[in-house]
């Protein structure tokens, strides 16, 4: 891949993706390149719905079909993340399938603004965050892939499932989506209008320590799997994991009120959890204890599955 084309889809990672581009950082430049890369290509399609403001939904269609032709080599790709991308697809021996079945999510946003439950939403992040959970294994070529894989997966969900939660006042307004499952709402008395008017309350609340209880089941079990990475992926994976979950302490923090405002992390934020999270992995190479050291995801004996609103994570 030449180094323009790297750098195309750095820029796009640097000013789209901030904490995700943190932690990137660390990786060794073998995978760091890739990854530029990879993001890049997410991005590229991500943008096609959700920066679609007056665009059709044929013609947002017609765009993500014109982006699979280039992404999988078809149609001459004229954009230099996608002519990487091709190339990298290649090296990697990335599937078809996997490329496709991320359009397809995407695609999904078109016309699919509600998920029913859970399982439905599922669906959806098999598509998206799985398919991110494949590629970025591949590029890291762990040497038992198919032990890391189901670990990658959950922890793309875990992390796609935190930006639903953090997004959701942005969700809204920019887009009219809502990404808290319906049945999640309903069983907590939660009507769909009150969220599309932004109405905070109690039982809004705990619809969301809900979701972020069920959100940080999947970190468990995807941080379980980075000691099945190359040895030199595993510090910046874990990094990503606590940059990500620390987005559930700010949540708590405010009440789970994510209707007013939208949380944030701070530069400052950003490098403590850095900081933290590398002085420990000095002392501890095992991902799974320095995750529950760190993180703002609670254990399970700390009360992960009955935590209450109101109720506010340990600082460790």
């Amino acid at each position: 891949m030449q180094k323009e084309h790297i750098d195309a889809g750095k820029e796009i990672q640097k000013r789209t993706g901030k904490t995700f581009y943190l932690a990137t950082k660390f990786l060794p430049e073998r995978v760091r390149h890739a990854t530029h890369v990879l993001y890049g290509f997410f991005r590229i399609a991500d943008e096609v719905v959700d920066d679609a403001a007056g665009v059709p939904p044929e013609k947002q269609a017609a765009q993500i079909e014109d982006l699979r032709a280039k992404a999988l080599g078809e149609v001459e790709p004229d954009d230099p993340v996608l002519v990487a991308f091709n190339e990298l697809r290649d090296r990697y021996e990335i599937s078809e399938t996997e490329v496709e079945e991320f359009l397809e999510a995407m695609a999904t946003d078109i016309h699919t603004s509600r998920y029913e439950s859970y399982e439905d939403l599922e669906g959806y992040m098999r598509g998206s965050a799985a398919a991110v959970g494949v590629m970025m294994t591949a590029i890291m070529e762990p040497d038992d892939p198919e032990t890391a894989l189901p670990h990658a997966i959950a922890l793309g969900e875990a992390f796609q499932m935190t930006n639903f939660l953090r997004d959701v006042r942005e969700d809204v307004l920019e887009r009219d989506r809502i990404y808290i499952p319906q049945e999640t709402l309903r069983a907590h008395g939660v009507p769909e209008q009150q969220v599309e008017d932004l109405e905070m309350s109690e039982s809004f609340a705990a619809a969301m320590a809900e979701e972020l209880r069920r959100t940080e089941r999947l970190y468990q079990e995807g941080v379980a799997g980075i000691r099945y990475l190359p040895e030199d992926c595993q510090l910046p994976v874990l990094l990503a994991a606590v940059l990500y979950a620390e987005h559930h302490r700010l949540i708590r923090a405010q009440e789970y009120d994510v209707l007013s405002t939208d949380p944030s992390l701070s530069t400052a934020r950003k490098l403590w959890c850095l900081a933290r999270t590398r002085w420990h992995w000095h002392w501890n190479r095992d991902p799974e204890a320095v995750f529950q050291r760190v993180s703002a995801v609670q254990s399970n004996e700390a009360g992960l599955h009955g935590l209450e609103p109101g109720e506010r994570t340990p600082v460790r």
